[in-house]
């Protein structure tokens, strides 16, 4: 069994998960390979494929990879691949939950399937997490959010200020309309008058 795994990014848990690089070698003397996790309990396991190509040293023939399901329904084929026609092919969309057999139906290869295992731990079990969550939430609690200030709303500011000028424009037009009287202000002569 040619499958080879190491570390490619090493991630927190509250953000992504860990992601393993994965391959498996199919040819004519080893025509399936199993991507199974054994050991691991407290994880949860997916495989992303990201390509399948020929290796060196394959013939101009039609080599088509398939994946077996384990319930042993029908094969579902994934990849057909020719030296002359299409040597590689990438993968996008097909995450699987392991156990997953991949096997070379027609063809020697060599044909080699890639993808990253992504490990998703699960931290229900860890009693520390849990109360460190409960005391951020205790946290919280206690300090009550401050609420927030509304800006003043501009537009009804701009429309007060809008009808002022405007006023004032309409008085200055009203003060313009009414003429000057030239001579003796009437109402002054008419009060004068009166005290005699």
């Amino acid at each position: 069994m040619t499958s080879n795994q190491s570390n490619t990014s090493n991630t927190s848990k509250t953000e992504k998960p860990l992601a393993v690089l994965w391959s498996c070698e199919l040819n004519a003397q080893q025509t399936t390979q199993k991507f199974e996790i054994t050991d691991d309990e407290l994880c949860e396991h997916q495989l992303a494929l990201k390509t399948i190509c020929l290796g060196v040293g394959a013939k101009d023939e039609l080599n088509i990879v398939e994946i077996v399901p384990e319930d042993e329904s029908a094969p579902v084929p994934i990849a057909t691949l020719q030296l002359s026609i299409m040597p590689m092919t990438i993968i996008c969309g097909i995450e699987l939950t392991p156990p997953v057999t991949f096997r070379l139906k027609s063809g020697s290869g060599p044909v080699y399937v890639t993808g990253q295992n992504m490990i998703l731990e699960d931290y229900s079990w860890n009693e520390a997490d849990d109360e460190e969550e409960e005391e951020e939430e205790e946290e919280e609690e206690e300090t009550p959010p401050k609420p927030a200030k509304r800006p003043a709303s501009t537009k009804k500011a701009g429309l007060s200020k809008k009808k002022r000028v405007e006023a004032e424009k309409t008085e200055e037009d009203s003060e313009e309309e009414m003429p000057v009287k030239k001579g003796k202000d009437t109402s002054k002569v008419k009060k004068a008058a009166g005290k005699k």
